[in-house]
């Protein structure tokens, strides 16, 4: 590396960080001034300003914010006050937006509860949220009169985009309610510290939990994108992800709203239609998740992948593998990949396009920025401690679980969730002193000597074979990079009388992918005890609501061909070639007697 590629590095990465710490400089626990606050100056200085590009319409500021205020008045006249819950179970749209603006005008908590659950999980989302009154979505309505009859103490429900049994019509009463600024006393003595959202984790290893987000925290989230990308009012931000998570719904959202600028939102992620968007609504930024990106990938060319206005886009899970292919293929001019969990307060940027890298915290910035890596024992799933019974920072170069500490400071702080016990959970205690507590991201990272950090795996998703650790995200690398493998997901599964857990990779492929000469390929770039063992060829890959791969029941289901209808192989040994794997050679395996 070069003076001037060092310089240009550092300059990048304190001009970022600069940013987005300037647009924060006002978001205090005790301060009055939210979102709600944000939105309402901007509809009163530019009312006739685009808030929001849908489909063929365009909502401005001024219809934005009247909106909201419906929702405040109707919230009012039924008494929701400070405090209580309104769940929101609803597709995306601009009144999604004008639902959970109109609740913080009353000091109310929104739950955002993801629309994808069903049965139990639903249900379960609904409970643990105890919200009084719940907004449905009228094309949701199966989905709820399922998870209601499961429900012990079911809200009130307002149907709305169509009338549904059971439910009050909440279109009828926005109707009749006024557009007039809702009473000042209606929120008084909200500030930053109080809870404005419950967003839920993805449930992808047990049932959802609900992530304590106060107008700080949401604050903090939005001015750091709108800062990290030097958001402007003439600015557009295309937003396919869920309105419901915290990246669709806070940060994408944030870039857009806190600027002044545009939200151009659709109702859900078309590969197909991408990029026709990003034209069509002339987009300069967008938010990402890894596996949408490699949609777009596997997606046939468009005309218009490469005659956009983009000028930088954001996210998270943009793979190593294919990064510099999507961003030479898509001519994206910045790529600022990002790391953080809803409710964590680990989070960070990385400004300066660095391939691979999750975000940076150089030594000059470790006083400022309390994330650290600390030795992780894979088996028992815990940080190791030294001789002093402290936690053992780890080395540049080596993996450990990422932990940031807790503070009683501005994005420092973990709110938790709903639930103590909960909260309890991914509290680390008395780590580098007695008395101090850290936050447990629940991943597995490592750092070079610059202070950039990668991602390596979650807890849980690394698992050892033959005495080794394999991180899953390793193997998935490996395998996206060979021709013909759409997607690859890849897990551990026990096997009787073996030690540890063997690799499995559910793979999605093309028609003409030739599975037999897979492990000759995979030899040059992965080590012997690393190679998947077993293979299922998949016709589509299940995924979360927020792009992430779902792997507890590929891992219950393991690799008997008797229950599992997908093609299966085996890697035998002694060709080192992927073999069907059949009703004869499981049982050899299970008995003990096959080799592999």
């Amino acid at each position: 590396m070069t003076l001037f590629d060092s310089i240009s590095r550092e300059t990048t990465y304190i001009t970022g960080i600069g940013r987005s710490l300037i647009r924060m400089r006002h978001v205090k626990p005790d301060s009055p001034i939210t979102i709600v606050d944000i939105v309402s100056g901007f509809a009163n200085k530019a009312p006739n300003s685009i808030a929001i590009l849908y489909q063929d319409r365009r909502v401005t500021y001024g219809e934005l914010e009247a909106g909201a205020n419906r929702y405040a008045q109707w919230g009012a006249s039924i008494s929701i006050r400070r405090g209580d819950v309104v769940a929101l179970l609803m597709e995306n749209r601009p009144e999604y937006l004008m639902a959970w603006l109109g609740l913080l005008k009353l000091g109310a908590i929104a739950a955002l509860i993801n629309t994808n659950l069903r049965g139990n999980p639903l249900a379960h989302s609904i409970g643990v949220a105890a919200a009084r009154h719940l907004i449905l979505d009228s094309e949701l309505a199966e989905n709820y009169s399922e998870a209601r009859a499961l429900t012990d103490h079911p809200p009130i429900a307002w149907a709305t985009g169509g009338k549904v049994e059971g439910c009050e019509d909440l279109d009828a009463a926005l109707a009749a309610a006024s557009s007039a600024p809702p009473e000042p006393e209606w929120r008084a003595g909200v500030t930053c510290k109080d809870k404005a959202f419950y967003i839920f984790t993805s449930g992808t290893t047990g049932l959802p939990k609900a992530a304590n987000i106060s107008h700080m925290r949401m604050l903090f989230m939005m001015y750091g994108f709108a800062g990290a990308l030097n958001s402007q009012a003439h600015d557009r931000t295309y937003n396919v992800l869920p309105l419901y998570h915290s990246a669709g719904g806070i940060c994408a959202v944030g870039t857009a709203l806190t600027a002044g600028g545009t939200l151009v939102l659709r109702r859900k992620f078309s590969a197909q239609e991408f990029w026709n968007d990003c034209v069509k609504y002339e987009a300069t930024f967008f938010q990402y998740i890894g596996e949408l990106c490699r949609y777009l990938l596997n997606a046939p060319f468009n005309p218009n992948e490469r005659a956009h206005q983009l000028r930088a886009i954001t996210g998270n899970g943009l793979r190593p593998e294919i990064w510099p292919v999507f961003q030479e293929r898509f001519a994206i001019p910045k790529i600022i990949e990002f790391y953080g969990a809803t409710e964590g307060n680990v989070s960070m940027l990385n400004y300066d396009g660095k391939v691979g890298a999750v975000g940076r915290v150089p030594n000059y910035m470790r006083k400022i920025v309390t994330t650290r890596i600390v030795r992780f024992d894979i088996e028992r799933e815990m940080p190791v401690r030294g001789p002093d019974g402290f936690c053992i920072e780890c080395a540049p170069g080596e993996a450990g679980e990422a932990i940031g500490q807790i503070l009683d400071e501005p994005g420092k702080s973990f709110e938790g969730y709903s639930r103590a016990a909960d909260t309890e959970k991914k509290i680390l205690r008395d780590v580098f002193a007695k008395g101090d507590a850290w936050f447990r991201t629940g991943d597995l990272m490592k750092h070079d000597e610059l202070g950039y950090f990668y991602f390596v795996d979650r807890i849980g998703d690394t698992f050892r074979w033959k005495g080794e650790n394999v991180a899953t995200s390793e193997v998935s690398e490996a395998l996206g990079v060979i021709d013909g493998i759409k997607e690859a997901n890849v897990y551990g599964v026990a096997v009787p009388g073996r030690d540890g857990r063997a690799g499995m990779a559910a793979l999605v492929v093309a028609p003409d992918f030739d599975v037999s000469n897979l492990a000759q390929k995979l030899a040059g770039n992965l080590p012997a005890y690393a190679r998947p063992v077993f293979l299922r060829l998949q016709p589509e890959m299940e995924i979360t609501g927020t792009f992430k791969q779902r792997k507890v029941e590929l891992v219950k289901e393991g690799f008997d061909p008797d229950t599992i209808p997908d093609p299966l192989y085996v890697l035998d040994p002694e060709t080192q070639h992927y073999a069907s794997l059949d009703k004869t050679r499981y049982d050899e395996i299970v008995e003990g007697h096959g080799k592999f």
